[in-house]
């Protein structure tokens, strides 16, 4: 039996995703974006994915990708971010209102306009849960790839739009501090099995986004114990850009150029209109309480945990307020998206009855 050729072997797939989103994270760097290696390198491995590349990432490189996100996010964490507690009501009573714009304004475009049927249009129009939202379309409601695109799209606009907005929009960012001293291989290898075992018993309890939040509440409660005070190594900050990057892109494997193009269009404008809705939420809470603007729509951003996250510390934003925003908001989803789906579900059994 021939062996087979090495540009298929899954070794290759994963050396070649990876190199791509480094060579496009470091040209993303070079021309001076914020967020560079992560911007650059999700939209690099994206175009690598529709140009039928063999990218991919494999399950237990996405795990360590999630490891080490929330490890950077716990150690980023400020040291005061508890002391903003008493101004989150604020934000946390604006994403909701957020949520219910969102869900309600792009679920109705997408039927009424792109004459999707409701359960693909409302499904799609969730900012954010897509392990669940898929795990709902696998049951039958709706159209799963066309869901997969419209959200992957989502996850992907919000992705580069955020750096690029740091550029050309009043948005203040803020260089992360000059670390004098960083974590040691030994203290590394000790908080890494620390955030692993959290994550798995996270993931056990079926929390959301489990290694990722698992990671950083280990990583967290390490730095806010007084277990170290030294900052990532950046060579090890620069690597987990490079996985997310890496992890965003690839989710566009397997989508074929006419379906994309089919809904595509649908997608843009539902995330357009998601990012209109957040940047007037933001713009509403940042005069309210004494915190930057892009810190606010980080926190309030439907994107994924881990590129928002990703994106907060490249940025140097408080990712406690950051990460909790996003824990509520897939808390919030949790409840939201099965009554949706039970309400489309009903409506489509009385669209029924009525044609009888």
């Amino acid at each position: 039996m021939p062996a087979p050729s090495p540009s298929k072997h899954p070794i290759f797939s994963v050396l070649l995703t990876l190199a791509i989103s480094a060579f496009g994270g470091g040209v993303a760097h070079a021309l001076g974006l914020p967020a560079g290696w992560l911007m650059g390198g999700a939209l690099a491995v994206t175009i690598a994915a529709m140009l039928g590349l063999p990218v991919g990432m494999p399950d237990r490189l996405r795990d360590v990708a999630f490891v080490l996100i929330g490890l950077s996010m716990g150690a980023s964490v400020a040291p005061d971010s508890l002391a903003l507690l008493a101004s989150w009501p604020i934000s946390i009573a604006a994403l909701a209102l957020e949520l219910v714009i969102i869900v309600a304004t792009t679920g109705w475009m997408l039927t009424r306009l792109f004459r999707l049927d409701p359960g693909t249009a409302y499904l799609s129009s969730f900012p954010g849960h897509l392990s669940f939202v898929l795990g709902i379309a696998a049951t039958g409601v709706g159209n799963a790839r066309q869901i997969v695109i419209i959200q992957v799209i989502r996850i992907l606009m919000l992705t580069i739009a955020v750096p690029i907005g740091a550029v050309f929009l009043p948005i203040d960012h803020f260089p992360p501090v000059a670390a004098k001293a960083f974590l040691s291989p030994l203290q590394l290898a000790l908080l890494a099995l620390a955030c692993v075992a959290t994550g798995l018993v996270f993931i056990r309890l079926r929390v959301p986004a489990g290694m990722v939040l698992g990671a950083m509440a280990a990583a967290t409660a390490a730095k806010l114990g007084g277990l170290y005070t030294e900052a990532m190594p950046p060579p090890l900050v620069v690597m987990t850009f490079i996985l997310t990057g890496a992890l965003i892109g690839s989710r566009f494997v397997g989508i074929t150029r006419a379906e994309f193009a089919a809904a595509a269009k649908g997608g843009l404008i539902a995330t357009g209109m998601t990012l209109a809705i957040v940047t007037i939420m933001a713009l509403g809470v940042a005069q309210l309480v004494d915190m930057p603007f892009g810190q606010i729509w980080l926190g309030l951003s439907p994107g994924a945990l881990e590129g928002m996250g990703a994106l907060g510390i490249a940025l140097g934003y408080d990712t406690a307020f950051i990460a909790a925003h996003h824990v509520i908001r897939l808390l919030m989803l949790s409840v939201a998206i099965p009554a949706v789906v039970v309400l489309v579900r009903w409506q489509e059994k009385k669209a029924q009855e009525s044609r009888i």
